[in-house]
């Protein structure tokens, strides 16, 4: 089967950002039109959504006129290049989008909902197109280069129908067993809050912890900083260090799989670096499921720092051990502070304002030490059921994925013929 290049068969554009400076640009009563950016990825990370039909921001009309943007028809297929790289979705109305992203608004040959599904099942070869050592990047040059296996329009039906199928059914089957993830954490939190005294009871007017310890607002007993501001252009000698993202950052543990680097300054490099005993907490950054979110780092990476949408939290431990912290941040009642007390107007974030106004019950450090103790002992059998179902989704998203890949690439044989 012949590949051919996506641009010969869709016409390719992408996007831009109206001046931040103009305030008519951003009138809010004025920005009717969807526009699409990096804070609505997160929404198609797991594959299921395919048709973006709203976006976490809009721009005007007259931003519009006075910008590079575009005003991209209804089922025109975007894929980001820029950061999140490689995540893909069909407009589901007219709009534009920031030049994070590339766009393809297919012709007579191509149906958008198969260019979607190559994309997808491509997307691991795509990827090895980035560059970049901080922010990966596919540059529009590469972007004109991707080609597509391009069999007849209605066997391109016929594989769209079949995907929407197959992927429909194992995504019910996913969704079951994330439910149950979440279930199984709730339940958790639960344990947890009962053993740390932390569990929400009504108190009045509002909610309060259940212990019977002194209530402090955590910036009482601990120091609470913002981390490293990327991108920014540095002159002088710089040092090469390791930084954590807010995917290293996990719910109680950490992931690194994957450590970044960045050049900084040395005094940078001082200033942001972590300590054992620091406890790390994701701001949320556009996905309220990360808002939050956090766990002890112990010193797993030498010289490590962490990037601004990860708050540190480093405890007195005259007051406060690290351990005890870190165990909280998984108690309904921490999480109740954090969801409840953060306003949804337009994104989900915690400040390291709202991070410090945390009530926290301050036991003395023996009983702290013990409640830490005990939980331990008891996260064991937690801990092997979520992994179990942790495990199953991995292989059901693995079997998705090779599902996809098979469908769209051709057999070698067929592509050399």
């Amino acid at each position: 089967m012949r590949r051919v290049q996506i641009r010969k068969v869709a016409r390719l554009g992408t996007g831009h950002t109206p001046s931040r400076s103009v305030e008519a640009y951003w009138e809010p009563s004025e920005c009717t039109i969807p526009w699409l950016t990096l804070a609505d990825v997160w929404q198609l990370r797991d594959g299921s959504i395919s048709v973006v039909h709203d976006t976490k921001e809009k721009i005007s009309p007259l931003g519009l006129a006075n910008s590079a943007a575009v005003r991209h028809p209804a089922g025109t297929v975007a894929f980001s290049r820029t950061a999140s790289v490689g995540f893909s979705c069909i407009l589901g109305a007219d709009m534009a989008t920031s030049q994070d992203f590339v766009t393809w608004t297919c012709g007579p040959q191509l149906d958008p909902r198969y260019l979607l599904w190559v994309l997808r099942g491509e997307r691991d070869d795509i990827l090895r197109r980035t560059q970049g050592s901080t922010h990966k990047t596919i540059y529009m040059p590469d972007i004109e280069q991707l080609t597509i296996p391009l069999p007849p329009l209605d066997e391109q039906r016929r594989i769209v129908e079949y995907l929407d199928r197959e992927t429909a059914r194992i995504d019910e089957v996913i969704h079951r067993r994330v439910n149950q993830l979440k279930r199984l954490d709730e339940r958790e939190a639960r344990r947890l809050s009962a053993a740390l005294g932390l569990a929400v009871t009504a108190r009045g007017n509002g909610l309060a912890p259940s212990g019977t310890a002194r209530t402090r607002a955590l910036r009482w007993a601990a120091h609470i900083s913002g981390g490293l501001t990327l991108g920014k252009r540095y002159e002088g000698p710089l040092a090469r260090r390791p930084y954590l993202r807010v995917a290293n950052v996990q719910d109680g543990y950490l992931d690194l799989t994957d450590v970044a680097e960045v050049e900084v300054p040395p005094t940078d490099a001082r200033r942001f670096s972590l300590e054992p005993g620091d406890v790390l907490v994701l701001e949320g950054n556009g996905n309220p499921d990360n808002l939050g979110r956090g766990c002890m780092w112990r010193g797993e990476v030498s010289d490590c720092l962490h990037q601004n949408h990860v708050h540190v939290v480093r405890p007195d431990r005259a007051l406060l051990l690290p351990e005890f912290f870190a165990l909280a941040l998984r108690t309904e009642w921490v999480r109740h502070w954090f969801t409840g007390g953060v306003a949804q107007v337009s994104i989900a974030t915690l400040s390291q304002s709202r991070l410090g106004d945390l009530p926290l019950p301050l036991p003395d450090l023996d009983e702290q030490a013990q409640m830490v103790q005990q939980s331990e002992r008891a996260r064991a059998k937690h801990e092997q059921l979520r992994a179990s179902l942790e495990r199953q989704v991995s292989l059901l998203r693995e079997h998705r994925h090779a599902l996809i890949a098979s469908a769209v690439t051709p057999p070698p044989e067929a592509e050399a013929a």
